[in-house]
């Protein structure tokens, strides 16, 4: 059944789809992309900062054991010494601590594509509380491949640091003739090397990762043919209501059109086909305007308004086919047109016995 449900998700996910998984906190993220991250700072800050926090880590020890004789246990001086300790192992670890933090912040803006808050994630789940339903996810697949990625990676760092150990040994017995110091200089820098080699193998295995993690996040998202067309139907709407949207508005469209008909000057005709009539008020724009227009029934319609209220009937086949494609009801008449429909008015102008209106005759 399940198969038969992967099967019929043969539509990417939609814009809609993705917007709403990310609003629930779900994003294609990879753990292992977040850990390189992260060891990559922590390596930079060690390679940065692990001089200073050596040499700041044996003042302390320093400090302490060179004081410690002439220490009064009054809770004065303990309390002093150990916000003097806290304060320096502050100072020693927080420009670790500051990289990490910023590895891992800057792997999760990547990977979510921006700064994204989502307080879905934060919702109790009440099912998770089942212990059967904890019992198979232990066990589920993807329980199991995380376990065999972590056993592979310990398996690979413990290899690459007894490795990088293996080629110092030659320089581990010349140590007990080093100061303590040079000792945790010495140790530091086989910790780099050990973290820089680890960094290239995690880099690798987060690249990997992140691929398909990005194609299994896309896989489970995608959607059959139903879910389109009812998603389609939730964000524009049930066609058949659409329809009768558009129904309603082309007939109260046509109502003021035809109420528009008693106040034209002419209505040009083809004589049967078309239907254009023209009005013109100078006082309100510069040219004359097509107040309705219509062809078949509506075109009859409109002679037989016109013809009850009196407006002239002008047959201009030429014109009336021109007018009809090439203006909209509520335009004025393109200048292309404007001589032969200001022969017309003018012609009815005379016929009226009224002054042409300032149009050409």
């Amino acid at each position: 059944m399940e198969e038969e449900d992967k099967d019929s998700k043969t539509e990417e996910p939609t814009t809609k789809r993705l917007t709403d998984a990310e609003e629930k906190g779900n994003f294609a993220q990879s753990k292992e992309m977040t850990s390189a991250f992260i060891l990559a700072m922590a390596t930079l800050s060690f390679i940065m900062a692990g001089s200073f926090s050596t040499k700041r880590m044996m003042g302390t020890w320093h400090n302490i054991i060179s004081q410690i004789h002439s220490i009064q246990l009054t809770i004065d001086q303990v309390q002093g010494l150990l916000a003097w300790t806290a304060k320096n192992i502050l100072i020693i670890l927080s420009p670790i601590l500051l990289s990490i933090m910023l590895g891992g912040l800057i792997a999760n803006l990547i990977q979510t594509g921006g700064f994204k808050m989502s307080a879905h994630p934060l919702k109790p789940k009440f099912n998770k509380l089942n212990p059967l339903t904890g019992v198979k996810r232990l066990f589920s697949k993807n329980s199991v491949m995380e376990l065999f990625k972590s056993l592979l990676k310990i398996a690979i760092i413990s290899w690459i640091a007894f490795t990088t150990i293996k080629g110092h040994f030659p320089e581990i017995p010349p140590l007990m003739g080093f100061s303590v110091e040079q000792t945790f200089l010495f140790l530091g820098k086989v910790m780099i090397e050990i973290m820089l080699k680890v960094l290239l193998m995690i880099v690798f295995i987060a690249f990997i990762d992140f691929a398909f993690q990005k194609y299994t996040y896309t896989e489970n998202l995608r959607m059959t043919k139903q879910q389109v067309k009812d998603e389609r139907k939730d964000t524009e709407g049930n066609p058949q209501i659409k329809q009768r949207i558009r129904t309603v508005q082309l007939e109260m469209m046509r109502k003021r059109m035809m109420a528009a008909v008693p106040d034209a000057d002419v209505v040009v005709t083809n004589p049967t086909h078309f239907a254009i009539a023209i009005k013109y008020d100078r006082n309100k724009h510069e040219a004359p305007v097509v107040v309705a227009k219509g062809q078949g029934d509506i075109a009859l319609k409109i002679r037989e308004i016109a013809k009850a209220n009196e407006v002239p009937l002008v047959e201009d086949k030429p014109l009336a086919r021109l007018l009809y494609k090439s203006v909209e009801i509520g335009q004025v008449i393109p200048a292309n047109l404007y001589r032969a429909v200001a022969e017309i008015l003018a012609y009815v102008y005379k016929l009226k016995g009224i002054a042409g209106k300032g149009l050409v005759p």
